[in-house]
């Protein structure tokens, strides 16, 4: 017998147009032969069973998420259990620290394959495995697309890192190592020994990494069972939720629970909160605005700050706190923030979630914050802690991340009483980051801390993909004077793991012709963040000088394109504010329920 939701009253699959359509023998026995010759039976695939596909993107390459190759047996026990038949398919590989140039690369080539998977084969659900960066995009926005039902398994993070008895935390312990490095308080092997022991299991990042922040907004969306994104990799818990996910995916096929069902406006605001609340990675904006896309949410860049801006920063975890992703676990994950959250007033209760019940179901029997590791909503690390965007003759938008302005950052650039929370300073521009790496330390530019870095031709086509390289380290001469922190400015990105209070993100790019194409090492550059500018200090006709001087010269130069991937990603891809997405694919929307099934293959 199938196990059928309470209420919910048997329907016609679309696995059943392939294995059982009485009316087309001959395309029918060719299906479902080939799906026996490895055990299935006929029965099982005749029975009007669902089959739920686990979308896998566990393997060698992606050390992140290898450990869902162990998980999905435990989602294949749950669809078994639930009265569904599992099958499982690899999703290309993405895996941030491996794939060169970029795993941002990547992101739209993994969704593209799983679109036509999800789309093309006899499946009626799936269950999303999602760990590293760009894995959970890219699983969301095809389930999205095509929009059968879906249900996100997250990986879960590694164990905390400890070296001398102190947490190191995943890519945090890159940038804070780098620095001593550069000021020569440890050597290579040393550099070495200590960023390794980061990494001690299985799982993705253990800071508030673009990882642990892109599935804590997962569920935050209402896209994964409560309390899925924080459970560390090893824990038991993990397995055990793995069981759950596969039995949830079974009923919300009979239920016919869709991502458009839950991927709502709601949702996608109750997601912005969240993310500030969570210090959440900068990375977040363009992987949400390409799932809206794709779902047909209207959603914007400006809407990051409109909605996120005030929200106080509540989660005292690495780069913008002090803890890892085990005490996040403990004090409660997702369902905590949001329960503080919503006692006053930020979130949208009544948005619907996988398991059929509200947000505000879900998160109001939540643990209480600790007040240590969650902080309370009126007692948090900092005020006002979401993302500011910024528009100028630089650029037509860019973010900046304001829960990790440092002290030392803020008393040096924004404490002016005559100018506060604004400055100026000279441009020292670099082209790419082979440049920067290659004159950062080049006495004849002469940096100071009164000079702002800039990085360009790292954006989704300069690079192409758009490169993490944009949180630049002061020369070594500054460091051993205690400046351990410049103004940078990049048409990049940077790692969520990052501490740096980087402006980034840059639309246009200067691949795009953006007014980073223009800028000039010497130029003096503004920032005000209270009226949210950036701007070359140039007269409007030395700015139209220069414009036209880029375009009599062909554009902004960039690398040729080394793969025919890296060719079609240029042609098709947009800008970083509107999700770099494939352009093009932001036209199909609910395949499964417009177009039904694709032709038969004969």
């Amino acid at each position: 017998m199938n196990k059928i939701t309470p209420g919910i009253a048997r329907r016609k699959l679309r696995s059943s147009e392939w294995f059982n359509d009485p009316h087309n023998p001959a395309m029918t026995a060719l299906y479902l032969e080939r799906y026996l010759n490895y055990g299935l039976t006929r029965g099982e695939l005749q029975s009007g069973k669902p089959i739920i596909g686990i979308a896998q993107t566990g393997n060698d390459l992606s050390p992140c998420n290898r450990h869902h190759l162990e998980l999905a047996q435990r989602v294949r026990e749950g669809i078994r259990a639930a009265g569904g038949i599992a099958m499982e398919f690899p999703v290309h590989p993405i895996q941030e620290t491996g794939k060169r140039p970029t795993a941002a690369l990547d992101r739209n080539l993994a969704y593209l394959g799983l679109v036509e998977v999800l789309f093309s084969y006899p499946l009626d659900g799936v269950v999303l495995t999602t760990g590293c960066d760009k894995t959970t995009p890219a699983c969301l926005m095809a389930a999205a697309t095509v929009n059968i039902p879906a249900i996100v398994l997250s990986g879960g993070p590694m164990l905390n890192g400890w070296h001398d008895g102190e947490r190191t935390g995943s890519g945090t312990v890159v940038w804070k190592s780098r620095e001593r490095l550069a000021a020569g308080e440890i050597d290579y092997e040393e550099f070495m020994e200590i960023v390794a022991s980061s990494a001690p299991s299985v799982g993705h990042c253990n800071t508030m990494g673009t990882a642990s922040t892109m599935n804590s907004l997962a569920e935050a969306l209402g896209m994964s069972l409560p309390g899925c994104a924080a459970i560390p990799a090893p824990y038991r818990e993990r397995g055990q939720i793995a069981y759950a996910t596969g039995v949830r995916a079974v009923e919300m096929v009979w239920e016919d629970l869709k991502p458009s069902d839950i991927l709502t406006r709601e949702a996608f605001e109750n997601a912005i909160v969240v993310n500030s609340a969570i210090g959440g990675s900068t990375n977040a904006p363009i992987h949400l605005n390409a799932l809206a896309r794709h779902i047909g949410v209207e959603l914007t860049i400006d809407d990051w700050q409109s909605v996120g801006h005030t929200i106080p920063l509540l989660v005292n975890m690495q780069p913008a706190g002090f803890y890892l992703g085990e005490e996040y676990h403990r004090a409660g994950g997702v369902p905590t923030v949001v329960r503080e959250l919503m006692t006053h007033g930020k979130i949208h209760k009544d948005a619907l979630t996988v398991n059929g019940r509200t947000m505000g179901q879900n998160c109001a029997d939540a643990p209480a914050p600790d007040g240590d590791v969650i902080k309370s909503y009126d007692g948090p690390l900092v005020q006002d802690a979401g993302f500011l965007v910024l528009r100028g003759n630089l650029f037509d938008s860019a973010i900046m991340k304001t829960s990790v302005i440092s002290l030392e950052f803020r008393e040096r650039y924004l404490s002016n009483p005559k100018d506060p929370n604004a400055f100026e300073g000279r441009a020292i521009v670099f082209e790419g980051p082979e440049d920067y790496h290659h004159r950062i330390d080049d006495a004849s530019l002469d940096i100071d801390e009164h000079c702002i870095l800039f990085v360009r031709g790292t954006g989704p086509i300069g690079y192409p993909g758009g490169a993490e390289v944009v949180n630049m380290q002061p020369p070594a001469a500054l460091i051993k004077r205690g400046i351990h922190s410049l103004p940078c400015i990049g048409d990049g990105r940077q790692s969520g793991t990052s501490g740096s209070p980087s402006i980034l993100n840059a639309t246009p790019e200067a691949a795009a012709n953006g007014g980073l194409a223009i800028l000039r090492t010497g130029d003096r550059v503004r920032i005000d963040l209270v009226k949210g500018s950036a701007n070359i200090l140039i007269s409007d006709e030395e700015l139209k000088q220069r414009r036209a001087d880029l375009e009599a010269h062909g554009g902004f130069a960039y690398p040729k394109h080394q793969t025919p991937w890296q060719e079609l990603y240029r042609a098709t891809v947009g800008q970083q504010a509107t999700g770099a997405c494939l352009e093009l694919a932001t036209r199909y929307r609910d395949i499964a329920g417009t177009v039904g099934v694709a032709r038969h293959n004969h």
